[in-house]
């Protein structure tokens, strides 16, 4: 009994060795990441700036502004922080897959890596989308309510604040890039048998009702922003659906091809045979 109990934990110890090493690895690789952006933390920042610059563009003497001292630095460590882990996303997904890999069967891995593949293009789908089309449009809206002085009133600026615009960026950035996985997270879903096609069309309707409710909720309070989240998240749900039909079609052909029953045709057949059970029986002679 104790042999048994001996050799069940040493499998259990390779496992949290081999846990230990991946994440060591992907925390040194961010570290490393982190250290390597910070000196090019100005020319980041510049880069997300550059939609509202745009929206200046012929203004002189625009500016933004950080209000404590040690604002700006901060504001440095958190730039050089985001784009070390844009940098260090696909390593570490790698050490992730070393991990699961050995773990898996052939047809596992093959259903897995494409997934694990197409999620930081997608991510980076998204926060081009929000990059290059959402935020010219919002800050376009935003600028809009700056009031010039007169003689009856005082002149109203926008002067933003170096932390509250980059945190206000780098969170509709991680929206985006989020949102543009649904494809992958609904497709393990009908992978897994958690739903299906058919089932991802019967609670379309809630979909859409969830994509605007968290659109408002991440999103800054204008309609543009929430419109330009919502309706990409919509698209991206139809586009799952067509994903699990494809799923579930290759599925099928697999099952054909290897000789196995569906399950629910045995379920129709026992079905039929329970309603045959209850419908009476004719009455014998004597």
């Amino acid at each position: 009994m104790s042999e048994a109990v001996e050799e069940s934990k040493a499998p259990l110890m390779e496992h949290l060795i081999e846990l230990r090493k991946r994440l060591m690895i992907s925390v040194g690789i961010l570290i490393l990441s982190f250290f390597v952006a910070f000196p090019f933390a100005d020319i980041i920042f510049n880069f997300l700036v550059e939609p509202l610059n745009q929206v200046w563009a012929g203004q002189e003497g625009r500016r933004i502004i950080y209000t404590a001292l040690h604002e700006k630095f901060f504001v440095d460590v958190k730039v050089a922080f985001f784009a070390g882990f844009c940098v260090s996303f696909p390593i570490v997904s790698y050490q992730l897959w070393m991990f699961t890999a050995p773990g898996l069967y052939k047809h596992e891995k093959q259903t897995f890596l494409p997934f694990l593949i197409a999620t930081p293009f997608l991510f980076a789908a998204g926060a081009s989308f929000v990059y290059y089309v959402v935020l010219p449009v919002a800050w376009e809206f935003f600028a809009g309510f700056e009031q010039l002085a007169n003689e009856d009133h005082m002149a109203v600026v926008l002067e933003p604040k170096a932390n509250e615009y980059l945190s206000l960026v780098m969170r509709l950035i991680f929206a985006f890039g989020l949102s543009f996985e649904l494809p992958v997270i609904l497709s393990l879903l009908v992978k897994a048998g958690v739903t299906s096609a058919q089932g991802l069309r019967n609670k379309r309707r809630y979909a859409i009702l969830i994509a605007f409710v968290a659109a408002a909720i991440l999103t800054p309070p204008d309609p543009l922003s929430q419109i330009g989240l919502a309706l990409p998240i919509i698209f991206l749900y139809e586009v799952s659906i067509v994903c699990a039909v494809i799923i579930q079609r290759n599925k099928r052909k697999r099952d054909e091809a290897l000789g196995l029953n569906d399950d629910d045709d045995d379920d129709d057949e026992v079905g039929d045979i329970e309603k045959d059970d209850d419908k009476p029986r004719p009455e014998t002679g004597p």
